[in-house]
């Protein structure tokens, strides 16, 4: 098979690992990829939301499959272009890729397919979302309502919290259109968990679950970020959980996707919330989550590529996976300054000492080569990922790992795992 991956971040690096590992690939591309993917695919100069050129791209290079990393491409219909083209594309359409852009429609799903979630409410007007806080108190949840790059959430411990968010969504537009309007929630409590299935518009079928870290610092400080770290599979999700979810949670979705006539194709990420009265839905997402995408593909024991092309092509009641039984973790390391302002081009070292180390897997998220050298070009730059027989060890690892890199504009959190961990 021939494949063209889009995107260019620590998830695609992890989903490259995964798809160059199958017998059945014969040439993998990626656009526009970065300097670890490079090693595994040919990378092309073609930025992820360009959606004409991708197609384009992919009619010419007679691609089989098309996988989408990322969310904006499918947002902007990705997947409808492959379809008029007759291209296979892991990921849904844009009309289906709406679970995860709008927050509002998110919710209406939800409630359609009587999957549990928080209690809600949307606003267009800022003064009416400030009335709401007010009445309803905090903590209190404000969401963006379009895609906002995985930080248009604002978790607020007081009612003046909240009103600062609303003045940065709505008013200042901090996050562009995305804050036209505002979806504010109940604050659920307990343990947060992403869970992964796929699915080929009728069958679903588990892909793991993990526990992300969004907090820029140790002891979950700090501002949130599109994730520090994760690891799978969490304690807290037991096998008797993963069947409640696909049970209550995905299969109800695919089947009310299915009758608004938007079926859903590619990977949907449950962001679910451990409460006392049972998990309940936060949000959900169209593709696999970053950096959790990290720690689930090394515990995979099946064929990656045949899974992805099953979902894309509506094979998936014939597909079983297999994993390894092991644990892994996931450390991101960030430019300092992230998620702020943060300066572009330190060079890192010491990436090949460290990924000596054995059980350990260095997934590029923002980096490109500069003169035979290794330089950080976005915010988080590498996901360090390390394995064992328990998730201890693959903390241990991950961390001797990130010791041996030589990086100094660089940081990361030191507590990756500490729920589980204690």
């Amino acid at each position: 098979m021939r494949v063209l991956l889009v995107g260019g971040g620590g998830r695609e690096h992890a989903l490259a690992t995964g798809i160059a590992a199958s017998p059945k690939l014969s040439k993998l591309f990626c656009a526009p990829g970065n300097a670890g993917i490079a090693a595994l695919a040919e990378c092309v100069a073609i930025g992820a939301e360009d959606i004409t050129a991708l197609v384009a791209f992919a009619r010419a290079q007679a691609i089989d499959l098309v996988v989408a990393g990322p969310e904006a491409p499918l947002t902007l219909g990705l997947a409808d272009a492959c379809a008029e083209a007759a291209i296979p594309c892991f990921g849904p359409t844009a009309a289906a890729a709406r679970l995860e852009g709008s927050k509002t429609f998110t919710k209406e799903v939800a409630d359609a397919a009587e999957v549990p979630t928080a209690a809600w409410a949307r606003f267009e007007d800022a003064d009416a979302a400030r009335a709401y806080i007010q009445e309803r108190g905090a903590p209190i949840v404000v969401k963006a309502d379009g895609l906002a790059a995985g930080k248009g959430v604002v978790v607020a411990e007081t009612t003046e919290e909240a009103e600062v968010a609303i003045a940065d969504f709505m008013e200042s537009r901090v996050h562009g259109a995305a804050g036209a309007s505002v979806v504010i929630e109940e604050c659920l409590m307990g343990e947060e968990i992403s869970f992964f299935a796929l699915c080929d518009g009728t069958h679903a079928l588990p892909f793991g679950a993990a526990q992300d870290h969004k907090r820029a610092f140790d002891g979950d400080a700090g501002p949130n970020t599109g994730g520090m770290g994760a690891y799978s599979p969490p304690p807290a999700f037991t096998d008797a959980l993963r069947d409640e979810v696909m049970a209550h949670f995905i299969r109800p979705t695919l089947a009310e996707m299915a009758r608004r006539g938007t079926p859903f194709r590619g990977v949907l990420f449950a962001g679910l919330m451990l409460t006392a009265r049972g998990p309940k839905l936060i949000e959900f997402n169209v593709r696999f989550g970053d950096p959790e995408c990290e720690a689930l593909i090394p515990r995979l024991d099946s064929d990656l590529l045949e899974a992805l092309h099953a979902a894309a092509t509506g094979r998936l009641a014939e597909t079983r996976l297999a994993w390894r039984p092991l644990h892994s973790m996931v450390v991101v390391m960030a430019t300092k300054g992230y998620p702020g302002n943060y300066t572009k081009g330190s060079t890192i070292r010491g990436l090949d000492a460290a990924a000596a180390i054995p059980n350990t897997h260095i997934f590029h998220a923002g980096t490109a080569t500069k003169d035979s050298a290794i330089i950080a070009t976005g915010g988080r730059v590498l996901a360090i990922t390390a394995t064992g027989t328990t998730l201890r060890d693959a903390r241990d690892t991950a961390y001797a790992a990130i010791d041996a890199i030589d990086w100094p504009e660089g940081f990361c959190r030191r507590d990756i795992g500490w729920r589980a961990l204690g």
